[in-house]
């Protein structure tokens, strides 16, 4: 698969080709943020880090920027087999 650019990440965001897992969600959850930060975080964010996984060799990105409220925060997603965005965690800096 090919590099996923942040306009491509946005993208996922804008036309809600996303998903959150449960993990994420609970996160979101424990950091009283809702799916509105989550899109803020990527739609204002950069891309900070990439990481490839040694067993799977999927890339991740970790994406910073902030919530809706100014905090700064990462979400780190990847990009499926299927071209969507995955959201596998969120948390604030």
């Amino acid at each position: 698969m090919t590099r996923h650019t942040i306009s491509y990440i946005r993208k996922c965001i804008r036309s809600l080709d996303y998903v959150v897992t449960l993990h994420a969600a609970e996160e979101l959850d424990d950091d009283n943020l809702t799916i509105l930060h989550l899109e803020s975080i990527i739609l204002t964010g950069e891309i900070a880090e990439r990481q490839r996984d040694r067993r799977t060799r999927e890339t991740k990105s970790i994406v910073r920027g902030a919530t809706l409220a100014g905090e700064e925060a990462e979400a780190v997603v990847k990009v499926g087999p299927s071209g969507k965005l995955v959201v596998l965690t969120v948390h604030l800096l």
